[in-house]
């Protein structure tokens, strides 16, 4: 009786964690999806207050950077930026009060009220990286509540919690799990996997059931056929690669040169930096027929779609815009407005190409992009095919991804989500080793 209360199946003790992690998941999909209905709704509120005039947003966006700067100054620090790097720090890093500081559900509902307020205030950024960092946030609370508190144990917690939550975001379960393995831990270990897998699969099945069975970006029946047209698997590599790892390597901190001179001034007036940058949004937007602002879905879709007004400039202007607000520090993710990046480049490609598909070679355009941004070839596969429910375009897109990948790393050494999540590990340890260092003798005379 003993033996069987031992097994894995039968024991108390696992099926309480078992238990736990489904209601994680739970938990995950039901706020993927309200961020996702209120990050649509905060945009559209957005769009149609700016809608009155061209001036309109020069009054909102500054003032909503700014704002928003001002609020992650002290207790919400740890909400700035995407948040996958906190999550790759928190899993890195086995102290408790960092990973709280960093995944505490005070932080994860911060994440997600300012992201809202970002997007309700037409910052160029996404809801995906913030629902993961929710979704380690979520995962591991309740993991600690319910007594998973030792560091493998969390860190499980957190990886399952991390795959959730961009499954639930994109819709994307396969992507999710390999999203895991490829950014978040790097490797891949057996006893891991039925642990991914059903946090995935629970988040998915909410996710599911409320919204429906569909692909982000609708179904998209392009080919790529062997010959010529393989032109723009090698162009979108390539073009992919490189303005991926220029933006990774933009917004990476330096202590150094351009990178470095931009963080003395933000250093120096945080606040007047970020509203400079919401009003170089708003500027660049002017130059734009559809604006920068938000996620850039639509003129992706548009694009994608072959039937999209949004000049020939929009690519290069999204990247620009999405730099701005990442310079900002304001909370927001880079996942959808690099896809839209994507699909403008992959837009102008097309143009060379007469022969080609062109929603084939934007699609490729997309996920070049993305893979030259974050450095994981297969996580920006994988999404690609799903968001589209392509079947066809899986070795092409691999190919351009792989591709991507490797001119990148020409340009930026370091994966950028590994660079900034190495960031926040140094400042912990810097701030450590502060901590334990011996008070200085005091060595005045009497």
């Amino acid at each position: 009786m003993e033996q069987l209360r031992r097994h894995g199946w039968l024991s108390p003790e696992e099926w309480r964690r078992r238990i736990v992690f489904w209601a994680g998941a739970v938990a995950v999909g039901l706020a993927a999806v309200f961020f996702a209905k209120a990050a649509d709704y905060a945009f559209e509120l957005f769009h149609a207050v700016a809608s009155h005039g061209w001036w309109v947003p020069l009054l909102i966006t500054p003032a909503t950077f700014a704002l928003l700067c001002w609020l992650t100054q002290g207790a919400l620090k740890a909400t700035r930026g995407s948040g996958i790097p906190q999550a790759i720090a928190a899993l890195k890093v086995e102290d408790e009060d960092f990973r709280a500081r960093l995944l505490s559900l005070k932080v994860a509902v911060g994440k997600m009220a300012l992201t809202l307020a970002a997007l309700l205030g037409g910052a160029s950024v996404g809801r995906e990286g913030p629902t993961v960092h929710v979704g380690a946030g979520l995962l591991y609370s309740l993991g600690r509540r319910f007594g998973f508190a030792d560091p493998t144990a969390a860190g499980r917690f957190i990886l399952a919690g991390s795959a959730a939550g961009l499954s639930a975001a994109f819709n994307t379960p396969l992507a999710g799990v390999v999203f895991a393995i490829e950014e978040m831990s790097g490797t891949f270990e057996h006893r891991m996997s039925g642990t991914l897998l059903t946090a995935v699969i629970v988040a998915g099945i909410v996710s599911l059931g409320i919204v429906g069975n569909y692909a982000y970006f609708g179904a998209i029946s392009a080919m790529l056929p062997l010959g010529k047209a393989w032109l723009a698997v090698l162009l979108t590599g390539v073009v992919g690669g490189l303005a991926g790892g220029l933006f990774a390597r933009l917004i990476i901190p330096a202590a150094t040169g351009f990178r470095g001179g931009m963080a003395r001034l933000r250093a120096r007036q945080p606040i007047v930096f970020a509203a400079a940058c919401g009003l170089a949004l708003v500027l660049l937007s002017l130059l734009s027929a559809n604006g920068l602002y938000g996620t850039g879905y639509a003129q992706a879709r548009a694009i994608l779609e072959g039937h999209s007004d949004t000049g020939p400039f929009f690519g290069l202007l999204k990247f620009l815009g999405n730099i701005a607000s990442s310079w900002a520090g304001i909370p927001g993710g880079i996942f959808s407005p690099a896809l839209a990046v994507g699909a403008g480049l992959g837009g102008n490609i097309a143009h060379l190409l007469p022969g080609a598909d062109v929603s084939a070679v934007v699609l490729l355009g997309m996920a070049s992009y993305l893979a030259g941004v974050t450095q994981a070839p297969l996580t920006a596969t994988l999404i690609s095919l799903e968001l589209t429910a392509n079947n066809f375009m899986a070795l092409p897109i691999m190919a351009a991804c792989l591709l991507a990948r490797a001119v990148s790393s020409l340009v930026c050494r370091v994966p950028v989500y590994k660079a900034l999540a190495d960031t926040l590990v140094a400042q912990y340890e810097l701030e450590h080793a502060r901590r334990e260092a011996p008070p200085a003798p005091d060595t005045a005379t009497p």
